[in-house]
């Protein structure tokens, strides 16, 4: 029988297509525990540590990934799925860590994010090195302001927020305006973060103890490091000193009908958890599954008797203490949650 070009044609892609070995897709990233740190100086091992160098050390990160949109390559330990990412500082870490959520290698939907790093701490919470779990994330970079000196004589600062008239006032956020102000984190798995490390023994300095010292009218600072529950309050100014402590306090206040406080200032959180409430919200993350941990590396207002511009540009001495509270704390947490991955796999452990 004679075959027909078309049918000849048919039958040479059949036989093709029977014998061709097509190479299987690759399986995607599923990282079991995110540690996102913001920053890092120099290398990423082996010399003056930032917020990810004892991560990358300590939890034996050595396998990396480049991924697009991030400036420094994902790097994860394959036998533990522990993955760290270095986010960049100030609100725009957001930008890198919803490109990384968005990055179709990755399959987040079971992972827990660990967003890990140094802050100013409220001397009238804690001292230095201590270690904070945020119940809340507040945005403190979307306001009115004027300079302080052009301020009514009844204003405690010249900042308020978008619409309204007076910052003495309970914010009423407009339409148009950006939200949310405030973030929940899971109150159940914030919890279960604390108990596991509210009595852990942190670390301590000459250094950060003689600054304790100047601090001797805050009972807080006096008890040194602590593991304690507090807020982040992130802004992109570098603010510092007492009346600014208020307005964040204030602020913090306001936006979560006052459970929420200032207890931990940093320039990234609000970018971070605006990114992955929006990656959630694309089926990428859950925000459920998202800690955050401040570690006190300064103190955000001076000891009685030093001026606010002083104590702003003066070197930080709780900066070691906080690296190694940071680690400590968080390293607990992110082990309870292997040591049980097939039940934190599936179920977000909330506390007992």
């Amino acid at each position: 029988m004679l075959l027909t070009p078309l049918f000849r044609a048919l039958l040479f892609v059949t036989l093709f297509c029977a014998v061709l070995k097509v190479a299987p897709a690759a399986e995607p990233f599923r990282p079991k525990v995110v540690v996102v740190a913001t920053f890092e100086v120099g290398a990423d091992t082996g010399d003056t540590p930032g917020e990810f160098q004892f991560w990358a050390e300590r939890e034996r990160l050595t396998e990396s990934v480049v991924v697009p949109g991030l400036d420094h390559p994902v790097c994860y330990n394959p036998a533990t799925g522990v993955f760290g990412v270095v986010s960049g500082t100030t609100v725009r870490s957001g930008l890198q860590l919803f490109a990384l959520g968005l990055d179709p290698r990755f399959d987040f939907s079971r992972s827990y994010w660990l967003i890990n790093g140094i802050a100013g701490v409220d001397p009238g919470r804690a001292a230095e090195g201590s270690a904070a779990w945020a119940r809340h994330v507040l945005d403190g970079d979307i306001a009115y302001e004027i300079d302080s000196r052009e301020a009514p004589a009844d204003w405690p600062y010249g900042i308020m927020a978008l619409g309204n008239k007076s910052p003495l006032t309970k914010p009423v956020i407009p339409a148009w305006a950006p939200k949310p102000m405030a973030w929940t984190l899971n109150p159940g798995l914030v919890a279960w973060a604390y108990a596991r490390t509210k009595d852990l023994a942190l670390a301590d300095s000459p250094a950060a103890a003689a600054h304790r010292a100047l601090y001797a009218d805050f009972p807080a600072v006096q008890k040194g490091p602590v593991v304690l529950l507090g807020d982040s309050f992130a802004s992109c100014r570098y603010w510092h000193g007492a009346v600014l402590q208020k307005w964040a306090d204030d602020w913090a206040a306001f936006y979560t009908d006052g459970r929420g406080d200032a207890t931990m200032t940093n320039m990234e959180d609000h970018g971070l958890a605006n990114a992955l409430t929006r990656l959630d919200a694309l089926g990428k993350v859950r925000f459920d599954r998202v800690l955050v941990l401040r570690t006190g590396s300064n103190f955000s207002r001076p000891p009685t008797g030093q001026s606010a511009a002083a104590s702003m540009v003066a070197e930080y001495q709780g900066m070691l203490p906080a690296l190694e509270a940071a680690h400590k704390v968080g390293s607990t947490v992110v082990a309870a949650l292997l040591a049980d991955w097939p039940t934190h796999e599936t179920t977000t452990p909330t506390a007992e």
